[in-house]
């Protein structure tokens, strides 16, 4: 029985859904926007927006546990730079799942995640 478990196990075992779910949320921080299926997403969402708490405390402890999660350390760079500034003032919410239809090949639901104060011609431009 799972009585009070959380999360879900995504048919993987723990290893390797821990670190899908590490490589997903320093690709969300990097990039800003990832698609991905709706639970993965769903998943991603509840470690991202606390990945961003961290980044709002600022304190050394912080950034040292977002570095053992995260373990790049130019991402959590970005993460306590800039994405802490654009954050400061909101209470929480800091994440957005936009569904977009089902996958060709086997219909899964895919769904868009995305920071919420992702912009287009913000993203293009740091691209070029």
């Amino acid at each position: 029985m799972r009585h009070r478990k959380a999360g879900k196990r995504l048919g993987r075992t723990t290893s390797n859904r821990q670190a899908m779910m590490r490589n997903m949320v320093t690709s969300l921080i990097q990039h800003e926007r990832i698609t991905t299926t709706v639970p993965k997403a769903k998943e991603a969402r509840k470690i991202a927006d606390h990945m961003i708490t961290l980044a709002k405390r600022g304190d050394l402890h912080a950034r040292r546990q977002a570095l053992s999660y995260m373990q790049d350390k130019g991402v959590v760079a970005k993460l306590f730079d800039s994405i802490k500034e654009e954050y400061s003032e909101r209470a929480g919410g800091y994440t957005r799942i936009i569904r977009t239809g089902n996958r060709i090949g086997d219909a899964a639901d895919m769904a868009i995640l995305e920071l919420v104060n992702y912009r287009e011609d913000k993203g293009e431009q740091e691209a070029n």
